[in-house]
């Protein structure tokens, strides 16, 4: 029988990361997520593996993006202030087309704020965060397990489209242990040889170029309008979310990561009182599932949005549905407590009984 482990979600991230073929490791300690770093460089070196503590965020970033570049799996991770001043790496790392994970185990801010759990950090993600106009695929675990396994699904899905991957999680899922069934890592059939490469290994005169920079008439334009098209076939191939008791309900509760595991109780209460009341969770947020909201919603149900944060993915949803009656319920960053199953009963009844 597989051997079932009580770890944190920080924990689990680095070992998925490992699992996964990850064997670089760039970062820089802040709380909550200094947990993964402590983990990597105990264990990567025993995989044969690099890991540095960078001088700094700025500095993690670009180490990434060179062994990106080199064709290696690679990973750094940090906290919100430490993932903003990242912002400029993910953009040249999103221009050039390179693959890589980025964690990010959200705490309260603006600016430095506390080290509560927050999501106020889904804006920064989902919208492309630095400058230009990109977008990365970004991952919400709601689970120790899911973030083990969403270490490996990132690697897969960052490779597969040359787009950088990241575990948006906070200080609850990041800080908090419960039960891990380790797996073996399995290769999708289809990541292709990463023959663009700077492997150093090429033909005598043959050049590869990994870049941003783009100068020439009409080439950026070229490059952003390829660049849009992979972000198009992964709204269509990539979308991921995880519906409970959907099928009949009137009215439909989002929440994501975090937040999802408080509603999912609040919907289990509420349908023990008679309440046809569903849950649909957004597992990736970029790709959106725009069509899982409109699917159900058509029948004229309405939507509660919960978050941590004064209203961010609700953005997302009414813009999914603009036709549909969505509201939202949300607790400021630093609030200093979580919102409870019965807090979010009361607003499940408000908004059915309306």
């Amino acid at each position: 029988m597989t051997k079932r482990l009580f770890v944190k979600g920080n924990e689990a991230v680095a070992m998925g990361a490992l699992e996964a073929g990850c064997r670089y490791y760039f970062g820089y300690p802040i709380t909550p997520q200094s947990d993964i770093p402590e983990y990597i460089s105990r264990e990567m070196p025993k995989l044969g593996g690099q890991f540095i503590q960078a001088e700094s965020e700025v500095a993690s970033i670009n180490m990434l993006l060179g062994a990106s570049a080199s064709g290696a799996r690679a990973m750094t991770s940090s906290s919100s202030p430490g993932i903003s001043l990242k912002q400029e790496g993910i953009s040249y790392m999103a221009g050039s087309e390179c693959p890589g994970l980025i964690v990010n185990i959200c705490r309260s801010g603006p600016g430095l704020g506390g080290i509560d759990a927050s999501q106020a950090d889904y804006f920064q993600s989902v919208k492309g965060g630095g400058h230009g106009g990109y977008h990365i695929i970004v991952l919400a675990p709601d689970s120790v397990q899911e973030m083990y396994d969403m270490a490996m699904l990132a690697f897969d899905l960052s490779d597969r489209y040359r787009v950088p991957a990241m575990i948006l999680a906070d200080a609850v899922i990041g800080q908090m242990k419960e039960g891990l069934t380790p797996h073996s890592y399995v290769a999708p059939d289809d990541l292709e040889v990463k023959d663009w490469a700077l492997i150093g290994d090429g033909k005598a005169g043959e050049q590869k170029v990994v870049k941003s920079l783009y100068l020439g008439d009409g080439e950026l334009e070229a490059h952003n309008n390829h660049l849009h098209a992979k972000y198009a076939v992964m709204q269509v191939k990539e979308v991921r979310y995880e519906g409970v008791e959907l099928d009949d309900a009137e009215l439909v509760v989002t929440a994501y990561g975090s937040t999802a595991r408080i509603a999912k109780t609040a919907v289990r209460l509420a349908r023990e009182q008679g309440m046809k009341v569903g849950l649909l969770r957004p597992i990736t947020l970029f790709p959106f599932p725009k069509a899982a909201f409109k699917e159900h919603t058509s029948a004229g149900q309405k939507v509660l949005c919960f978050e941590l944060n004064n209203g961010q993915m609700v953005e997302d949803v009414r813009l999914s549905v603009p036709r549909t009656d969505v509201s939202f319920y949300g607790r400021a960053p630093g609030a200093g407590s979580l919102p409870t199953p019965e807090e979010f009963l009361d607003q499940i009844r408000t908004h059915y009984e309306a």
